[in-house]
Protein backbone atom coordinates (compact mmCIF):
# COMPACT_ATOMS: atom_id res chain seq x y z
CA UNK A 1 0.00 0.00 0.00
CA UNK A 2 1.34 3.72 -1.25
CA UNK A 3 0.09 5.44 1.18
CA UNK A 4 0.60 9.45 1.46
CA UNK A 5 0.24 11.84 4.66
CA UNK A 6 0.16 15.38 4.35
CA UNK A 7 -2.59 18.57 5.67
CA UNK A 8 -5.78 18.09 4.72
CA UNK A 9 -7.06 20.26 2.27
CA UNK A 10 -9.69 22.37 2.82
CA UNK A 11 -12.44 20.17 0.00
CA UNK A 12 -11.40 16.91 1.80
CA UNK A 13 -13.00 18.14 5.38
CA UNK A 14 -16.58 17.38 5.01
CA UNK A 15 -15.48 13.92 3.87
CA UNK A 16 -13.04 13.48 6.54
CA UNK A 17 -15.72 14.92 9.04
CA UNK A 18 -17.83 11.42 7.86
CA UNK A 19 -15.06 9.31 7.98
CA UNK A 20 -14.12 10.50 11.75
CA UNK A 21 -17.75 10.42 13.02
CA UNK A 22 -18.43 7.03 10.67
CA UNK A 23 -15.83 5.32 12.45
CA UNK A 24 -16.41 6.42 16.08
CA UNK A 25 -20.31 5.45 15.24
CA UNK A 26 -19.69 2.24 13.91
CA UNK A 27 -17.20 1.22 16.44
CA UNK A 28 -19.62 2.02 19.70
CA UNK A 29 -17.89 4.61 20.77
CA UNK A 30 -20.49 7.41 21.46
CA UNK A 31 -22.40 6.30 24.74
CA UNK A 32 -25.75 8.12 22.81
CA UNK A 33 -24.91 7.27 19.29
CA UNK A 34 -26.50 9.29 16.52
CA UNK A 35 -27.84 11.75 19.34
CA UNK A 36 -24.11 12.02 21.02
CA UNK A 37 -23.27 15.66 21.04
CA UNK A 38 -19.26 14.91 20.11
CA UNK A 39 -20.42 13.71 16.83
CA UNK A 40 -20.86 17.53 15.66
CA UNK A 41 -16.99 17.73 17.23
CA UNK A 42 -16.00 14.90 15.06
CA UNK A 43 -17.67 16.56 12.19
CA UNK A 44 -16.08 19.67 12.93
CA UNK A 45 -13.01 19.26 11.01
CA UNK A 46 -12.64 23.31 9.52
CA UNK A 47 -12.88 24.34 13.20
CA UNK A 48 -10.56 21.96 14.09
CA UNK A 49 -7.95 23.24 11.25
CA UNK A 50 -8.23 26.28 12.83
CA UNK A 51 -6.48 25.39 15.86
CA UNK A 52 -4.76 22.81 14.82
CA UNK A 53 -3.02 20.42 12.03
CA UNK A 54 -5.36 18.03 10.25
CA UNK A 55 -3.29 15.19 8.53
CA UNK A 56 -4.91 12.91 6.03
CA UNK A 57 -4.12 9.40 4.95
CA UNK A 58 -4.15 9.14 1.24
CA UNK A 59 -3.78 6.36 -1.09
CA UNK A 60 -4.44 7.09 -5.15
CA UNK A 61 -5.88 10.42 -4.13
CA UNK A 62 -8.66 8.06 -2.12
CA UNK A 63 -8.93 9.43 1.15
CA UNK A 64 -8.24 6.68 3.97
CA UNK A 65 -8.32 8.55 7.32
CA UNK A 66 -7.37 11.15 9.33
CA UNK A 67 -5.79 12.94 12.62
CA UNK A 68 -5.62 16.36 14.51
CA UNK A 69 -2.21 16.88 15.78
CA UNK A 70 -1.94 19.92 18.48
CA UNK A 71 1.65 20.99 18.68
CA UNK A 72 1.16 23.33 21.82
CA UNK A 73 -1.45 23.46 23.21
CA UNK A 74 -4.95 25.66 22.63
CA UNK A 75 -8.67 25.07 21.98
CA UNK A 76 -8.34 21.41 20.82
CA UNK A 77 -5.54 20.27 23.85
CA UNK A 78 -7.39 17.65 26.19
CA UNK A 79 -4.78 16.90 28.33
CA UNK A 80 -1.25 18.36 26.90
CA UNK A 81 0.57 19.89 29.43
CA UNK A 82 3.78 22.53 28.44
CA UNK A 83 6.19 21.36 26.03
CA UNK A 84 3.44 18.57 24.82
CA UNK A 85 2.22 18.05 21.67
CA UNK A 86 -1.43 15.84 21.66
CA UNK A 87 -2.58 13.43 19.15
CA UNK A 88 -6.60 13.91 18.81
CA UNK A 89 -8.97 12.14 16.52
CA UNK A 90 -7.23 9.30 15.22
CA UNK A 91 -10.05 7.57 12.93
CA UNK A 92 -9.64 5.26 9.46
CA UNK A 93 -12.71 4.19 7.48
CA UNK A 94 -13.77 0.83 7.80
CA UNK A 95 -12.83 -0.47 4.32
CA UNK A 96 -9.06 0.98 4.33
CA UNK A 97 -8.83 -0.77 7.80
CA UNK A 98 -5.69 -2.80 8.63
CA UNK A 99 -3.35 -1.47 5.79
CA UNK A 100 -1.01 1.24 8.09
CA UNK A 101 -3.11 4.05 7.38
CA UNK A 102 -3.36 4.58 10.68
CA UNK A 103 0.21 3.76 12.55
CA UNK A 104 1.25 6.18 9.36
CA UNK A 105 -0.66 8.88 10.61
CA UNK A 106 0.98 8.47 14.57
CA UNK A 107 4.10 8.37 13.20
CA UNK A 108 3.55 11.68 11.35
CA UNK A 109 2.57 13.29 14.35
CA UNK A 110 5.75 11.73 16.33
CA UNK A 111 7.55 13.31 13.42
CA UNK A 112 5.81 16.84 13.90
CA UNK A 113 6.07 16.42 17.42
CA UNK A 114 10.15 16.23 17.40
CA UNK A 115 9.97 19.11 14.89
CA UNK A 116 8.30 21.37 17.23
CA UNK A 117 10.75 23.39 19.19
CA UNK A 118 10.38 22.92 23.04
CA UNK A 119 8.30 19.56 22.42
CA UNK A 120 9.45 17.18 24.58
CA UNK A 121 6.48 14.36 24.61
CA UNK A 122 3.56 13.95 22.61
CA UNK A 123 -0.07 12.39 24.45
CA UNK A 124 -3.37 11.01 24.13
CA UNK A 125 -6.36 9.71 24.52
CA UNK A 126 -7.98 6.36 23.80
CA UNK A 127 -11.02 5.12 24.57
CA UNK A 128 -10.60 1.21 26.61
CA UNK A 129 -12.41 -0.75 23.73
CA UNK A 130 -10.16 1.29 21.02
CA UNK A 131 -7.34 -2.02 21.08
CA UNK A 132 -6.66 -1.76 17.54
CA UNK A 133 -5.19 1.93 18.33
CA UNK A 134 -3.72 0.66 21.42
CA UNK A 135 -1.25 -1.69 19.67
CA UNK A 136 0.11 0.62 17.19
CA UNK A 137 0.91 3.22 19.87
CA UNK A 138 2.62 0.41 22.17
CA UNK A 139 4.59 -0.77 19.10
CA UNK A 140 5.59 3.18 18.58
CA UNK A 141 6.82 3.56 22.06
CA UNK A 142 4.48 5.29 23.52
CA UNK A 143 3.56 3.76 27.32
CA UNK A 144 0.22 4.20 29.05
CA UNK A 145 -0.02 6.82 31.77
CA UNK A 146 -2.71 5.75 34.40
CA UNK A 147 -2.54 8.91 36.67
CA UNK A 148 -3.10 10.98 33.57
CA UNK A 149 -6.30 9.45 32.75
CA UNK A 150 -9.70 11.29 33.14
CA UNK A 151 -13.19 11.57 32.05
CA UNK A 152 -14.52 14.17 29.74
CA UNK A 153 -18.26 13.54 31.52
CA UNK A 154 -17.64 13.40 35.01
CA UNK A 155 -21.28 12.26 35.52
CA UNK A 156 -21.04 9.47 33.70
CA UNK A 157 -18.72 6.86 35.46
CA UNK A 158 -18.47 4.51 32.75
CA UNK A 159 -16.51 7.16 30.42
CA UNK A 160 -13.15 7.24 31.34
CA UNK A 161 -10.39 7.62 28.96
CA UNK A 162 -7.32 5.96 29.07
CA UNK A 163 -4.01 7.96 28.19
CA UNK A 164 -0.74 7.33 26.56
CA UNK A 165 2.87 9.29 26.43
CA UNK A 166 5.49 9.19 24.12
CA UNK A 167 8.43 10.92 25.68
CA UNK A 168 11.04 12.12 22.67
Amino acid sequence: MNILIRPADPTEYEDLGEITAQAYLQDGLLDFGESDEYLGELRAVAKRAAAADVLVAVENDHLLGGVTFVPSGGPMADIARQGEAEIRMLAIAREARGKGAGEALVRACIDRARATAGCTAIVLSTQRTMRAAHRIYERLGFTRTPERDWNPLPELDEITLLTYKLTL
